[in-house]
């Protein structure tokens, strides 16, 4: 079995703590990772806060090389890295070889964006007294990265926080989740082949228990967060004094308007419902259909997810594999059950065979249940009908998560009236809310976080603001 082992100051680094990193599909062994204690993580941050000292002196054309060949192996090693999202995340093949794809053009947009961070004059002659003055406003690299990612996206929510860290003069370190972090291990031998300083980039698989530095070290500058809501606010709480973004997931709701062409949706609609069995923060979890469309709608909508195959996420036909563990599996089965006691009735679906869990279609779901307003993060859809366009909108906002949101209508007035109402960091309009291209800024609103991913926005957090006033008339 092969091992993997830390990445700290540009050299492997060997650790006490090795665990063994099984496929949730089967169980059967992926890889054998090195993970963190104190004294690595202590390292880790001293490594990244001494190798600012060189990061920031680099120029944009440094960083953008530095970028494009991060960018171009990725591209080369693409079944490699694949593999290794399907092997230890469960993802299907097809749906992880799409991620590293856009991995890859992540670090290539940001390659891009490194010689597009520019700043500003302003005149600062607006009184009498300040005759003759001028202001240079520049943004400046931060320091320290604290990076930690989530299961679902192993290779391309790590890029769009170490991206833009580069491109902007940061160093970082990366917590990436424990059960996919071979991924990031595989990213960080790829960085570790370029002209990055060493130092900095550190990936430090661990235990939360000794993740608490990247939160609470005085030298962490920054800390970019994907993940839980719990989690995520409690690490705001803890890193007060610090910048934070955060993205905690969300609801995603679509809503259908009768004046639309339902045949190319259909299609769309299955797969931003069950991608990745529903684990992805903007899959669609609510569907809202006016009545005019309804039956005609679930027919083919029905017909469409009872042909997704599931089964072993490497082989190329599977559609839908393994939930990530039992216990989100169990969360799901006791969502639904709830439902079902409550009056939801199952349309297809609602079946659980271990951690594979079929794809669900829900009527008749109050919307205060927990399978409707909170984070499914499963193969569950809730599907609502409605009369009154208006109504449908309040519906969208019935949840404490507001990250994307998508509007299917040929009514270009509906469209902006959803982009005024809807309480959702994106509208999408006619397409599914689960759209997202790397380079828009993305982030959401209440529950769902702060601040923005997407290159350029990314930066923008990544980066402070610097103003030198001149006075011309010394």
């Amino acid at each position: 079995m092969k091992k993997y082992t830390l990445l700290i100051n540009g050299k492997w680094k060997e650790s006490k703590d090795r665990r063994e990193i099984k496929s949730p599909y089967d169980q059967s062994p992926v890889g054998k990772v090195h993970f963190a204690g104190n004294e690595e993580i202590e390292e880790a941050i001293a490594s990244a806060h001494e190798a600012f000292s060189e990061t920031k002196k680099l120029s944009s054309h440094e960083r953008s090389q530095v970028l494009e060949k991060i960018s171009l192996e990725i591209e080369n090693r693409k079944e490699e890295l694949a593999r290794s999202i399907t092997l230890s995340g469960g993802k299907p093949i097809k749906s992880s070889r799409i991620e590293v794809e856009r991995a890859a053009n992540t670090f290539k947009i940001a390659s891009e964006e490194a010689k597009r961070i520019d700043g500003e004059i302003i005149p600062l002659d607006l009184s009498v007294q300040t005759k003759e003055r001028w202001g240079l406003v520049r943004r400046f690299p931060i320091g320290v990265i604290s990076a930690i990612s989530p299961f679902n996206f192993p290779l391309n929510l790590v890029a769009h926080k170490v991206a833009p860290a580069f491109a902007s003069g940061n160093s970082v370190v990366l917590r990436p989740s424990s059960q996919v972090s071979i991924t990031s291990l595989l990213l960080g031998e790829i960085i570790n082949e370029t002209d990055y300083p060493a130092g900095g980039m550190n990936i430090v698989p661990s235990s939360h228990e000794a993740a608490g530095s990247l939160i609470e070290d005085k030298r962490i500058g920054m800390i970019t967060f994907t993940g839980s809501p719990s989690v995520g606010w409690d690490l705001k709480r803890k890193a007060y004094k610090k910048k934070v973004t955060l993205e905690l997931g969300g609801n995603a709701a679509v809503v259908i308007e009768p004046d639309v062409d339902l045949d190319p949706i259909i299609p769309r609609i299955v797969q931003g419902s069950f991608s990745y069995s529903g684990q992805i923060c903007i899959s669609i979890q609510r569907i809202f259909l006016h009545e005019k469309i309804y039956d005609r709608f679930m027919a083919d909508f029905i017909k469409a997810t009872k042909e997704l195959k599931m089964g072993n996420p490497i082989e190329e036909e599977t559609d839908i594999g393994p939930m990530i563990n039992m216990e989100a599996a169990n969360q799901t089965e006791e969502w639904l059950l709830e439902a079902v006691e409550n009056g939801a009735k199952i349309i297809t679906g609602g079946r659980r065979d271990g951690v594979m869990f079929e794809p669900t279609i829900l009527e008749n779901v109050k919307p205060e249940l927990r399978i409707s307003w909170l984070e499914a993060f499963a193969p569950v859809v809730v599907v609502y009908r409605y009369k009154d366009y208006e109504e449908a909108l309040k519906g969208v906002n019935y949840s404490i998560y507001g990250l994307q949101a998508g509007i299917f209508t040929s009514d270009l007035k509906k469209a902006f009236q959803a982009f005024e109402v809807l309480d959702v960091g994106g509208v999408i309009v006619n397409d599914i809310p689960t759209f997202r291209v790397d380079h828009m800024p993305y982030g959401g609103v209440k529950e769902s976080g702060f601040g923005r991913e997407g290159l350029k926005y990314a930066i923008e957090e990544m980066t402070e603001l610097k103003l030198m006033a001149i006075n011309l008339k010394i």
